[in-house]
């Protein structure tokens, strides 16, 4: 019995933990003044995990990042499960486009890991994730536009809402359009390619409805793109960047920073242009990296 009321008493401190850091989080989160920078990781821990797997994301929770960014697909019956392609051919042992499989089928399927091999891990549903996730970690729902309405029911059934990040790259207009009652009651996020022609444009229009933050893409980035990224983060709205692979930030990427020993020209340089969300593939390293600085 003892041990027993132990083991309950260990359960209720661990979640009261959970707790505390995730009221933390949120007020980071919203703080657009504030020195902290939320660390996102791609797909979960894929180094170390399945991508978009529970696994992937449970290494997260553990490592101590702010949030995960997956990846939806729908089921031939209508259900949301996570996975980055079209069709499972590349992270499963199955073959077949998501939209062609019921979910049983999906479930019979196994993921490979990183080094394409074979485990024992399922491919996971959205309502598993929020249940995993719920009051830990926050979500960024990247490929999953279509699919917003299902997505907010969800997170709104659960009590999520200030959880999930929902983000695309459409226009304004658009947004309001088709998705008017998820942009008025989630966390939305655009994505703007700041080489584009019309960046100045759209992040003005974004910018009228005070966003959050507004996630910044660049292949190259000079005076202008800096200058953009300056003036939301003076709008009060938070800029995010990609820190994946070269093309989404200008070669200041996360290589940059493992391989080539080099924190100034990668890390620091993404820092110091104005991004407080920062999306990496190198998690527990960039962590690391910001604690050091006592920016995490």
């Amino acid at each position: 019995m003892r041990r027993f009321l132990l083991m309950l008493i260990a359960i209720a401190m661990s979640t009261m933990a959970h707790a505390s850091q995730f009221e933390n989080l949120l007020q980071v989160l919203n703080d657009p003044a504030g020195k902290h920078v939320i660390v996102v990781s791609h797909r979960g821990d894929w180094r170390g995990a399945p991508e978009n797997s529970l696994p992937a994301i449970e290494h997260c929770i553990d490592m101590g990042v702010d949030m995960v960014e997956i990846d939806l697909q729908k089921t031939l019956d209508g259900h949301l499960v996570l996975m980055h392609d079209f069709d499972v051919n590349r992270t499963s042992n199955g073959q077949g486009r998501v939209c062609d499989l019921t979910l049983e089928q999906i479930k019979s399927l196994r993921l490979k890991n990183g080094m394409g091999r074979v485990t024992t891990v399922q491919i996971p549903t959205i309502e598993e994730v929020f249940a995993l996730t719920r009051g830990k970690i926050l979500i960024n729902i990247d490929k999953g536009y279509d699919y917003f309405p299902q997505v907010y029911a969800l997170a709104r059934e659960m009590g999520m809402l200030d959880q999930i990040v929902i983000k695309s790259g459409h226009r304004l207009d658009k947004v309001q359009r088709e998705n008017a009652d998820v942009l008025a009651h989630t966390i939305y996020m655009p994505v703007v390619n700041l080489n584009s022609d019309e960046a100045g444009v759209i992040i003005d229009e974004w910018l009228a409805v005070k966003p959050l933050a507004i996630e910044c893409c660049f292949s190259q980035c000079g005076e202008r793109e800096l200058a953009l990224m300056k003036k939301i983060q003076a709008s009060g709205s938070k800029v995010w960047v990609n820190t994946l692979w070269p093309s989404l930030c200008a070669g200041h990427d996360d290589d940059v920073a493992v391989f080539g020993h080099n924190t100034r020209d990668s890390w620091q340089w993404v820092l110091d242009a104005g991004a407080s969300l920062v999306q990496t593939d190198r998690p527990a390293l960039l962590i690391n990296y910001l604690r050091l600085q006592g920016r995490h």
